[in-house]
């Protein structure tokens, strides 16, 4: 079976075509600037067939950029399928489900609608994945199964312990504000993953899964069941990031408001796009460069990082409490994958929770799943490269095959 998986923004659409019972990845692109001058990257994973980097292309709604990939993908010389009857299903990343999905469902007229009423939770980002749909039914029509792949489903076994807010409880009657976390589909794929590298049933375990990247969120994953993470009813809360502030005290926003005489727009560009590390360093929101800075002697670069591994692992040992114990640390995403040093970092001092010093042989291993533990320790400490395109892959095709 043939799923394409499409990530749509409100400019830009990435995709992936994929065999799901394989996990074979075809190929791979992205077309960038829709509605502007147009720019469209073709990756074939096939031996013998040749790419396209940011060619220009019309692509003047998404209808067309829908419709580039398609052709990209059966051309008679470097695609990778013979034709768009190939293609059994469609995969779509949805960034928020609200309280309405706690899993992957079948795309219908109902569902669009519920999708749009969680608009409001998600302004920039549900449009802009309702546009990716649309645009896929009118280019490969109704016979096309779509399906929605949710990033807050996972974390919708949270308990209202773990998603109430403490503000008065009818914001959350009347208008749903709680705690729903994001990047679910990758915390679901890594801690399933874990469990299949423990040779044990995931209902039995209990694994903190890292997400670390420019967006970093981590959960707590018990028996199998998200109950609790760090991201809020948006993006915005937890750790802090490359540019988001993470958790802070909503007091220092009508402190610098007032002083500054700040919109609230404004208040909010500066703590998602102007925060997190790249705010503390004032050098980049990209870690390979705070790293490279911490080295030649920069203070705040240093403290940017240090911050960083500091909220790490305080929420590891919460989340261990949490739930009673540990048995799994899994690192994923941009930064988990990539960083022995910040890996060591965030691990180091958790002893008296059974997670021993790393094995750095094991730790400095790069691109492949791999146990980084310390010799003897009851703790597991993981690293597995995250897929949540296979993820999206997997449910669709799931869903399809029950159709």
């Amino acid at each position: 079976m043939n799923i394409l998986v499409i990530n749509a923004g409100s400019s830009s659409l990435k995709y992936q075509l994929l065999d799901p019972s394989t996990g074979e990845l075809l190929a791979k692109g992205l077309c960038e600037r829709i509605g502007l001058d147009g720019k469209f990257t073709y990756k074939p994973q096939v031996a013998g067939k040749a790419g396209k980097n940011a060619v220009d292309v019309a692509m003047p709604t998404h209808s067309e950029a829908i419709q580039t990939v398609l052709n990209a993908l059966v051309d008679k010389d470097n695609g990778v399928l013979s034709s768009m009857s190939e293609i059994d299903a469609v995969g779509h990343r949805v960034v928020h489900g609200g309280e309405s999905f706690a899993s992957s469902v079948l795309l219908t007229d109902e569902v669009l609608k519920a999708i749009e009423e969680c608009n409001p939770l998600a302004p920039l980002h549900n449009p802009a994945n309702l546009i990716g749909i649309r645009a896929c039914a009118a280019v490969l029509g109704d016979k096309v199964p779509q399906v929605a792949v949710f990033d807050t489903a996972f974390h919708q076994t949270m308990p209202p312990v773990a998603y109430t807010y403490a503000i008065p409880y009818e914001y959350y009657e009347n208008d749903k504000v709680r705690r729903y976390g994001f990047h679910g589909t990758s915390h679901r794929f890594v801690s399933a993953r874990a469990a299949a590298m423990l040779g044990k049933p995931i209902e039995e375990l209990k694994i903190i899964t890292c997400h670390l990247g420019n967006g970093s969120s981590i959960a707590a994953v018990k028996n199998g069941k998200c109950v609790d993470t760090t991201m809020g009813l948006t993006p915005l809360a937890g750790l802090p990031m490359g540019t988001r502030a993470g958790d802070m005290d909503a007091g220092v926003m009508e402190f610098l408001m007032n002083k500054y005489n700040l919109s609230m727009s404004e208040m909010m560009n500066i703590l998602n796009k102007k925060s997190g590390v790249l705010g503390i360093s004032g050098v980049s929101s990209d870690f390979r460069d705070l790293d490279a800075a911490a080295a030649e002697g920069n203070v705040r670069a240093r403290l940017a990082i240090d911050v960083f591994c500091y909220d790490v692992k305080k929420y590891i040992g919460s989340y261990a409490a949490a739930m009673g114990g540990v048995d799994a640390i899994v690192f994923t995403a941009g930064v988990g994958e990539n960083s022995p040093e910040l890996r060591t970092a965030m691990t180091e001092g958790l002893s008296y929770m059974g997670v021993a010093p790393l094995n750095q042989e094991a730790n400095h291993k790069r691109g492949e799943e791999v146990d980084i533990s310390g010799e003897g320790s009851p703790v597991k400490v993981l690293v597995i490269p995250t897929n949540e395109e296979l993820m999206i892959a997997m449910d669709t095709a799931e869903i399809v095959e029950k159709l």
